[in-house]
């Protein structure tokens, strides 16, 4: 039935999440170039608010856990699972208060409506995978601005989407830099569940009437702790939310 319905629905989601698209990339750019950061950050916000909610044209719905009493005034480093590229707009939105930047490959710089624009000027990270220099040296980049701005950084640590829900192995390395540059930063995980049910189809249909759910699990202290343990909690926290146990 989810398939079905998605044949029939999928349609309207795409008009409605790409007319949102294309009307905030004018948006972004009088708010940027006129405005600054400021503006430019609210009208990113409520263009992740839309996209975020489009999901009700495909019967689906969108819930964010959070009961953690994170700081607003000092870098997070939020490490996730990745399913699929919807799970990013509710970190944008229901994150809004902690400036969330996110390390992108440089190749959706180019071509996507507002997409484009925001990693271009929204302050991330854009990494040249073919080029480790590169990719460091943004890293580090984005760890100043986080550092000087008291932003925050969102890290799919698997390096690539879980296109069935597996958990796969989290790499340290994006981590490992960021904590250089700001050793003050808090660990928070974040588990992202059914994400990946959207696209099981591919991308059409999509499927209908799936529960997406973000949960912010409790901050990891980092005294004593290295990059490559901080990351393995990280792992652990959201195999456990996720009830995926680590296959040796």
């Amino acid at each position: 039935m989810n398939k079905f319905l998605g044949y029939i629905f999928t349609p309207v989601f795409y008009f409605f999440f790409l007319l949102t698209l294309v009307v905030f990339q004018p948006i972004q750019w009088i708010c940027y170039r006129l405005f600054g950061y400021k503006a430019h950050k609210v009208s990113v916000d409520y263009l992740n608010f839309f996209l975020t909610y489009s999901h009700i044209f495909l019967g689906s719905s969108t819930t964010f856990i959070n009961e953690q009493h994170l700081p607003a005034g000092q870098p997070i480093i939020f490490i996730a699972n990745h399913q699929s590229m919807y799970d990013i707009p509710g970190m944008i939105w229901f994150l809004k208060k902690h400036h969330v930047k996110f390390i992108s490959k440089i190749e959706l710089t180019k071509g996507i409506p507002s997409i484009s624009f925001n990693l271009k000027y929204g302050g991330g990270a854009n990494i040249n995978r073919k080029d480790s220099k590169q990719a460091v040296s943004e890293i580090i980049k984005l760890g100043r601005r986080m550092k000087e701005n008291n932003w925050s950084a969102l890290i799919f640590a698997e390096g690539t989407r879980a296109k069935d829900g597996q958990i796969k192995p989290f790499q340290v390395g994006g981590i490992a830099t960021l904590l250089k540059v700001v050793p003050n930063a808090l660990i928070v995980p974040i588990a992202i569940e059914n994400s990946w049910k959207t696209v099981r189809y591919g991308t059409y249909p999509l499927s209908f009437g799936e529960k997406l759910r973000w949960t912010v699990l409790t901050p990891i202290p980092t005294e004593g702790k290295n990059a490559e343990e901080l990351t393995g909690l990280a792992e652990s926290a959201i195999r456990k939310a996720l009830k995926q146990e680590k296959t040796v």
